[in-house]
This record gives C-alpha cells, sequence and structure tokens, in this order.
C-alpha cells in the first residue's frame, strides 16, 4: 500500500521536474545556445542571441512573472485558456519587434523567428477552440530545429518532445487531446519550416 503511493508521487515529481525544464523558454534557448556554437563566433553569438535575450526571453519571464504575482495568472504555464490569450498576444508583439530590429539592423528576416510567429499564431486560433499545449508544439518544433543542424538531435529532441507531452498528462495540465492537438499543430509548422528550409539551402 505504502509503494503504491509512493509511485504515483514519484512519478509526479520526476514528471514535474521534465515539464519545468523543458519548458518552451528554456527548450529554444538550449537550441540557440546549440546552433551559436555550431555556427557562429563568440562575438558573433553574442551580437546574436543578445537581441532574442532582451527583446523575446527576458520580456516573456518579466510578463510571466509580473501576471503570477498581480493574480493575473494562476501559474507560470498559463494553464487558464482565457488567461492565455493575453499570454500569446505579448509572445507574438515581441517576436515580431524581434524579427522588424533584424531586419533593419541585419537586413533579412529570421526564418526561425518567423517559423515561431507562425506556430504561435496557430496555437492562438487553435486556443479559441480548444486548450492546445504549448511545452508540447514548442518542444517538438524545437526537434524541428534542432534537425536541420544535426538529424541525430532533432531525434532526441523528439524523444524529449514526447517526454514532455505525457508529462503534461501526468501534471493534469492537460488532456491527452489537447496535447495531441498541440502535436499536430507543431508536426504542421515543423514540415513547413525544414521543406522550407531545404529550398532556401538550394
Amino acid at each position: 500500500m505504502i509503494m503504491e503511493e509512493k509511485q504515483p508521487l514519484f512519478i509526479h515529481k520526476i514528471s514535474k521536474i521534465i515539464s519545468d525544464f523543458f519548458n518552451p523558454l528554456l527548450s529554444l534557448f538550449i537550441f540557440f545556445v546549440y546552433m551559436s556554437v555550431l555556427k557562429y563566433t563568440l562575438k558573433d553569438s553574442l551580437s546574436y542571441f543578445l537581441p532574442i535575450l532582451l527583446l523575446i526571453i527576458a520580456p516573456v519571464i518579466i510578463w510571466l512573472v509580473w501576471n503570477v504575482k498581480t493574480g493575473r495568472y494562476t501559474n507560470m504555464d498559463v494553464s487558464n485558456r482565457v488567461q492565455r490569450k493575453t499570454l500569446y498576444i505579448f509572445i507574438a508583439a515581441c517576436v515580431i519587434a524581434y524579427i522588424a530590429y533584424n531586419y533593419f539592423k541585419n537586413g533579412y528576416i529570421d526564418f526561425v523567428m518567423l517559423f515561431i510567429l507562425i506556430l504561435l499564431f496557430a496555437l492562438q486560433i487553435s486556443n479559441f477552440f480548444i486548450k492546445s499545449s504549448m511545452h508540447t508544439a514548442f518542444n517538438i518544433f524545437v526537434a524541428a530545429l534542432f534537425f536541420a543542424l544535426n538529424p541525430m538531435m532533432g531525434f532526441v529532441w523528439l524523444g524529449i518532445a514526447i517526454l514532455v507531452g505525457i508529462t503534461r498528462i501526468i501534471l493534469k495540465r492537460h488532456t491527452p487531446k489537447e496535447v495531441f492537438m498541440g502535436a499536430a499543430i507543431a508536426f504542421m509548422v515543423s514540415f513547413l519550416y525544414l521543406y522550407c528550409n531545404i529550398q532556401f539551402q538550394h
């Protein structure tokens, strides 16, 4: 009886650690660090990553913390579907600000950020009907980003994304339907990204 009680508690704790660690922001951060090490010098990495940090990552973290503290959001996951609407709008605004900044400074549209914006819009539309899992969707898309650089890393991250999806169900943050919906949206956007990425390279 004690063993039966301990096991679900242990699974719940492990699920929370996995789910919290592989949140969308941190998963994207890990990808950008990996891409920077692979493709850029330290100076180029900083000039590429600092605007992302200042225009997207930091404002989103501040926005989440502020809204949780003031009671507008129930938690950092923003599990509530109604509360989620303003989160999507804010993140999209930050991503658009970065895309505009990068375009005027460097003269090109950041391909990765453009598809993150497409994913956000798709999740926002889905949110009117079903609260799709953002954790699952973003981790599947991060797997596609890794796959474009290193297929082995892409498959490893896809495994992580599946694991994250399972933890969202265990923690009762999402129903299986919501996780599958997030996954379906991410697979469509990821396929489009990889297809465009191949065309762009040719």
